[in-house]
């Protein structure tokens, strides 16, 4: 008999272009040989350009979903993507709060690839206040690392969120002017350790999802965070540099790269 799969419930938006939210996190997960849970928490109107409408899910059907889905497996790892507005971030709040000893890790999703924001001062609170100290992992880029912190300088932002309650912070780095991609990983009050990538050439649509993903699904399987995140670094950055353009905009992660045939 074959082995149950870990178990990762993501909390995502829905993305109709397929590329970014639910669909990222189903097909990274899928591709860590976990079994994906959802629950949307916005459904949007969007391409692979940009965001054009967002409509939250209501607090009380997210709370229910999850409930319905926690009572009846055992959940691994929760992975937060899309919030959108603030009080769905409460509603999650609450459902995080019943079940502490699941590790979280938490894409703060504040504006699409295309630089549509996503969220407001209400938010950006909310879950500093709320998410935050129920956070194992949070994965910002350096933009949202800053709106998060309140802060301009990389270290301070991090060494800032760990003190915010997270245990650890990974701000990534694609969207600095850099020659090559240098994330930077704090944990334990400090800088632990730098990650240097080859910068890529084209916009990607999706890849904030797919680490974070990758890194729940990583931690799922029983990995420390460290090692997690080192792993699910590597794993993105492949799935970016086989990336394929589906539509007008940017490019899709493919995070079925591992499937295809070198030949």
């Amino acid at each position: 008999m074959r082995p149950n799969r870990p178990v990762v419930l993501s909390f995502s938006g829905h993305d109709p272009s397929g590329g970014a939210g639910v669909q990222a996190d189903i097909e990274t997960l899928v591709s860590h040989q976990c079994h994906a849970a959802s629950v949307i928490t916005a459904l949007t109107e969007q391409d692979t350009r940009n965001i054009k409408k967002l409509i939250p899910q209501s607090p009380e059907a997210i709370i229910s979903q999850a409930n319905t889905v926690l009572d009846d497996i055992p959940v691994n790892a929760i992975k937060i993507g899309l919030i959108g507005h603030h009080e769905t971030a409460i509603a999650i709040y609450a459902i995080l709060k019943q079940h502490p000893n699941i590790p979280v890790i938490l894409d703060p999703v504040l504006a699409a690839g295309g630089g549509a924001e996503l969220s407001n001062e209400r938010l950006i609170a909310t879950i500093v206040d709320l998410l935050l100290p129920c956070t194992t992992v949070l994965t910002p880029n350096s933009e949202e690392a800053r709106k998060l912190a309140g802060l301009d300088e990389l270290d301070e932002c991090g060494l800032a969120l760990l003190e915010q309650g997270c245990e650890y912070v990974l701000i990534t780095g694609t969207h600095e002017t850099t020659p090559s991609v240098c994330n930077q990983l704090f944990y334990d009050n400090r800088c632990w350790e730098t990650y240097t990538w080859d910068r890529l050439p084209a916009s990607y649509h999706g890849s904030g999802c797919t680490l974070a993903a990758s890194i729940s699904a990583l931690i799922a399987h029983g990995l420390e965070p460290v090692q997690a995140v080192m792993e699910a670094q590597e794993y993105t950055w492949n799935s970016l540099q086989a990336a394929y353009q589906p539509g007008k905009g940017q490019h899709n992660p493919n995070r079925f790269f591992w499937m295809e045939d070198e030949s």
